[in-house]
């Protein structure tokens, strides 16, 4: 069910609503407008008397398990939210629905929200409901705790049923360092990296994991406890990553300071202002905006309404503040300088224009969200901004459901363009600085744990760093020609509500290439987590079949449980001659390969294949033969 558009509601009514709904506990008396549900399930809108709801029940501690909150997921958000920013207040009313995605009937439903917040009223089937509420330490929200409502159901929801809650909450967002400085981190920069809060010239709610602004339901974690947090972002964005979401908004300002940008969930929103004509301070301007309704993606849902001044660059619109104006050419010269490489991998056309904007403070931490880049506008030479271009602006072509793709491809993308400014091995070094980390995330066997298959991935080591490698890998199997034709051919839309089957990105390699068959690259490295190669060059033959060529036998072995598909390259003197082998998982292959001059040295991979330990394996041969039909076995490997 889908709330129904505001029409002709009065600036001053808006301040009431807002400033009304912002009181804890709600008022009573007589409301302006009122939005409910009846007993039929059906919206209803229009002044009423006032029914106070139940008193919301502070509870001691929390009553709700964990097996509670990981079973429930959300499939659709429709909110109205109100901003008044000279205050820092949001008051936010919204129908959620939730889905039971465990394997027991849920008694309760618990919705959390940032601890800055309160919960005011929720109705479940056209009823309000009694509900306790409890804090939470988690610095899933900048403040450190959640406020958790546990919401009694009238019937058992069985797994995989949902049902619809009709929520409205408020209270004030302010930068807040309090989670941070909890683990040592000094004041000022602490604030610097959470800088989520309401303001007239700037608002950023970034979502779970910065500051929770709308209703969620997820484990605890602290900062500190290795990647729990981390991961359960993670989890959070892959949990709503089909949600349909839409929020109608409405901003209030102070008279003559009217925003210029809204951006919901990296998306700009056209704003409609209305500002009072006599300049009257007691009476607010209002901004409204509205989205329409929209799959979220693998995205933390986020809000951003600013004052800044646009710039058109290409495929880019950069929103600055008034003393960052000078930087704008450089940003403008990054954003022309780096698209036709884009558009030679990724197509002509962008799906979306990239938005890069200025946050408060120059200090501030950069966030990025889809084709959202927030980030300090400051002068910088194109060896600084060119790079961060191509990562950046490869989103706004690129905006896949799939973590995997939309982060990995972006990435790839950033290591690409490296290879072409500087050269192929500075790509690799750039690869290789996340190799230690993913080894250290990935079991040593399949058995050990079920790890993280990319196609699910909920941590970025693996949707992002492990993704690049996956793309150059397939680079190297089916070449940048058809890897080209994939990605451009790539349709998000395609992608949406498939969980099973094989990955469309697959059939489009396949169908694009003459390598007709990649599923046991996609079993081992996309849809599974077999950890990671882990190859050694057993021994080496060589030969002389004729005079001045030179026969030699690699022999591999593949202790990890992933088959790869490894560049072996035999150099000789001024020459040298690569070929491609598929070792399989737990197995060995050999490799033949003729060349022409004495051979002096074997390698085993290039670096594009991320393995358990060394990604090189180097071994040099210097008992090569003189004289044709001899041979020998070289010295014993050495890996890099």
């Amino acid at each position: 069910m889908r709330l129904p558009i505001l029409q002709s509601l009065a600036i001053a009514a808006a301040m009431a609503s807002v400033s009304g709904a912002a009181q804890q506990p709600p008022p009573g008396g007589k409301v302006i407008f009122s939005r409910s549900t009846n007993a039929d399930g059906q919206t209803v809108n229009g002044g009423v008397a006032a029914v106070a709801p139940p008193a919301v029940q502070m509870a001691t501690a929390p009553s709700v398990s964990n097996n509670e909150r990981e079973g429930v997921s959300f499939s659709g958000y429709d909110m109205d939210v109100r901003l008044q920013s000279a205050s820092q207040r949001i008051a936010v009313r919204a129908l959620v629905t939730a889905r039971n995605d465990g394997t027991a009937p849920l008694r309760r439903i618990p919705l959390q929200i940032s601890s800055s917040l309160n919960w005011e009223r929720i109705r479940v089937a056209g009823h309000d409901v009694s509900f306790p509420v409890a804090t939470l330490n988690s610095d899933a929200d900048h403040t450190g705790q959640l406020h958790e409502a546990a919401v009694p159901l009238p019937a058992p929801l069985a797994p995989g049923q949902s049902i619809q809650l009709d929520v409205s909450y408020s209270g004030a967002i302010a930068p807040s360092a309090q989670r941070l400085v909890a683990i040592g981190t000094p004041a000022d920069v602490a604030l610097h990296s959470d800088w989520d809060g309401i303001g007239v010239k700037f608002t950023g709610l970034r979502g779970f994991g910065n500051v929770v602004w709308y209703p969620v339901s997820s484990v605890p974690a602290i900062l500190g406890d290795g990647a729990r947090l981390f991961d359960e972002i993670g989890e959070q964005k892959l949990r709503i990553a089909r949600a349909r979401f839409r929020l109608r908004l409405t901003f209030e300002f102070p008279h003559g300071h009217p925003p210029t940008l809204a951006l919901v969930n990296g998306h700009p929103v056209p704003l409609s202002i209305t500002d009072a004509g006599n300049g009257s301070l007691e009476v607010p301007g209002v901004a409204t905006a509205d989205t329409g309704t929209a799959i979220l993606g693998f995205e933390a849902p986020s809000l951003f309404v600013a004052a800044r001044t646009a710039h058109a660059a290409t495929n880019t619109t950069i929103w600055t503040r008034p003393d960052h104006e000078a930087a704008v050419p450089d940003w403008t010269a990054a954003a022309a300088a780096v698209t036709p490489f884009l558009q030679s991998w990724l197509g002509q056309r962008p799906r979306a224009q990239l938005t890069v904007l200025d946050p408060p403070e120059d200090e501030d931490a950069p966030f990025e969200t889809g084709a959202l880049l927030v980030m300090p506008i400051h002068p910088a030479s194109p060896g600084q901004l060119d790079g961060i271009m191509a990562h950046a602006l490869t989103h706004a072509w690129m905006q896949s459901p799939r973590a995997w793709l939309s982060e990995g491809v972006a990435h790839f993308m950033g290591t690409v363009w490296i290879e072409r400014q500087y050269g192929r091995q500075k790509a690799l070094e750039a690869l290789e600085s996340s190799r230690q980390a993913l080894a250290m995330a990935e079991p040593s066997s399949p058995g050990e744990s079920a790890g993280q298959p990319v196609g699910s991935a909920i941590s970025p080591v693996y949707y992002r760093d492990k993704a690049a490698y996956i793309l150059w890998m397939l680079r190297g199997i089916v070449g940048d020609e058809v890897l080209s034709a994939a990605l451009r051919a790539y349709d998000p839309a395609q992608d949406l509500g498939k969980d099973t089957g094989r990955c469309s990105f697959e059939r489009l390699l396949e169908k694009a290439g003459p390598r007709s068959d990649l599923r046991w690259f996609f079993a081992d490295w996309v849809d599974a987590d077999k950890g990671l190669p882990d190859l050694t060059i057993d021994s080496t033959y060589v030969g002389s079949p004729t005079p001045g060529s030179w026969l030699v036998a690699v022999n591999v072995t593949n202790h990890g449980y992933a088959a790869a598909e490894v560049p072996i390259t035999v150099r000789s003197e001024g020459n040298s001659v690569t070929q491609r082998t598929v070792i399989p998982a737990r197995g060995k292959a050999v490799q033949r390969i003729l060349t022409l001059g004495r051979p002096t040295e074997v390698q085993v991979n290039d670096g594009t294949v991320p393995e358990s330990q060394a990604s090189i394996h180097i071994t040099r041969l210097t008992d090569a033969p003189e004289q044709p039909g001899t041979s020998s076995t070289s010295n014993p490997p050495a890996s890099q």
